[in-house]
């Protein structure tokens, strides 16, 4: 499988007309295997515009259901004392973790109702785990025999299936996850042993996959992780990067993250996740994500989880606000049972953001981070944007008892600004404080009279300043 790292052919350093294009329509850039290169590539407008979307964390670690998806490292690599005597007590001495596979069963798994599902999150996007660091593949992979969910399982391509169904019934991008290493492959260990210096590894399984998932699904995201502390050298992953922007079937549309060996992650790429979990309350120079749980200890899903474990939907509600604040996107992760189920807390999240999202999705959805991220007054305000509309919306989390919002960044104009609470039709009244910014004086609303729950958005016009863009 040597040609999977060969070089790029002369071309790929020219312009060059996309082949589907018409005679005399603009030249494209063909990228380079370089990071310089690569780097250069735009972040297709898409993927600002959504700025939410699903996690989804499933896999032959959701039997187990026991601690975290990281189950078989915990238990095998590290032997950490509560995964084996979970393992003592509950399964029979020889028991491998191989012996997981044909118990990871889904016969509940509709992928329809789960699209159906994650559609009313009000999410625009979902990434699913086409395969985690365990290796097995959530499709008939060709270069994982035995250790897929077509051959050992469910027999189903769980993969294609939801495909399908996202595409079929939804107006949600769809996105595979995939790990670059496996933990115990015996390939992987070889090259580790070896500093990396060969590379069986990738050459027969990991580069394989990417080629096959990308051709056969069509992705619009491919998130990338697990690179096993080997560089992307080891890994080919300009080289394959140069083939998905120029080559594949995605080329136009493609999304990919930062995760492509050890030093890339928030350097080079797509755009950056920098860590799991990444919420840095500021704006930054390049586009990012914020890829986070629903619950706080675990992204597969656990059978002893308890309800403090989970973030409540304020908590979610207050994690998407900012991230969109700060120039990000959300992109909040449930764990599926082994069985195909959606967890019944999971769901209801789900619902609670996209009622959220009904209301007050204007001031989220095709929005652009502003010159104050939040309020330097009222704390718990934070501020996005439309240029184009020149409209600013400050979504507030906590409605004040004194039934006045002062905002100390808006600059007002007496006799012209107006003020509307998304939701709520008429316009508010307000008060100029000067130089300290504007008073907004909320409408006395009964528990069932409010928009919304959980935060709500002011859409501020006629400012006296041009809104753009930080």
């Amino acid at each position: 499988m040597s040609w999977y790292r060969a070089p790029l052919p002369l071309l790929a350093a020219l312009l060059l007309l996309h082949p589907e294009q018409p005679a005399g329509a603009a030249a494209r850039v063909t990228y380079e295997p370089t990071w310089e290169s690569l780097d250069s590539r735009p972040i297709p407008d898409w993927f600002d515009d959504v700025k939410f979307g699903i996690f989804i964390h499933w896999g032959v670690f959701s039997v187990p259901s026991f601690g975290s998806e990281w189950f078989w490292w915990y238990w095998r690599g590290e032997k950490s004392w509560p995964y084996v005597n979970f393992m003592s007590n509950n399964y029979p001495p020889n028991f491998s973790y191989e012996d997981f596979g044909p118990q990871f069963t889904a016969e509940f798994y509709d992928p329809q109702q789960w699209a159906s599902t994650l559609m009313a999150s009000g999410a625009k996007y979902v990434v699913l785990t086409s395969k985690h660091h365990e290796g097995y593949t959530l499709w008939g992979s060709k270069v994982s025999w035995n250790w897929n969910s077509v051959d050992v399982g469910p027999k189903r391509d769980l993969v294609g299936e939801l495909a399908e169904a996202i595409r079929q019934t939804t107006d949600m991008h769809f996105g595979l996850y995939h790990s670059l290493f496996e933990w115990f492959n015996p390939l992987f260990q070889l090259d580790k042993n070896n500093l990396f210096q060969t590379h069986y590894f990738p050459d027969a399984k990991t580069l394989p996959e990417l080629y096959e998932i990308v051709t056969k699904y069509k992705p619009e995201i491919l998130w990338s992780d697990g690179d096993g502390n080997a560089p992307y050298t080891y890994w080919n992953s300009t080289g394959f990067l140069a083939w998905l922007y120029n080559e594949s079937p995605v080329r136009d549309i493609v999304v990919t993250n930062d995760r492509w060996g050890s030093g890339c992650i928030c350097k080079h790429g797509g755009y950056y996740t920098c860590s799991d979990r990444y919420n840095p309350g500021h704006l930054l120079p390049h586009k990012w994500e914020n890829c986070m749980t629903i619950d706080q200890r675990s992204w597969g899903y656990r059978r002893n989880a308890l309800i403090s474990d989970m973030l409540t939907i304020e908590q979610l509600v207050q994690e998407l606000v900012e991230t969109v604040s700060c120039g990000g996107n959300l992109l909040m992760n449930i764990g599926p049972t082994h069985d195909g189920r959606i967890p019944v807390i999971f769901e209801e999240r789900l619902k609670q953001m996209g009622t959220w999202l009904k209301v007050n999705g204007e001031a989220i959805y095709s929005t652009q981070p502003w010159r104050a991220q939040n309020d330097s007054v009222t704390p718990g305000v934070w501020y996005t944007c439309r240029p184009k509309e020149q409209s600013l919306y400050a979504v507030f989390l906590k409605w004040p008892v004194s039934w006045k919002l002062l905002l100390g960044e808006p600059r007002a104009t007496s006799g012209q600004t107006e003020v509307q609470l998304l939701g709520y039709d008429r316009n508010l009244n307000w008060a100029s404080l000067g130089e300290k910014g504007m008073a907004v004086s909320l409408p006395v609303l009964g528990p069932s009279q409010m928009p919304a729950q959980w935060g709500w958005a002011l859409k501020i016009t006629k400012l006296n300043e041009v809104i753009k863009s930080s």
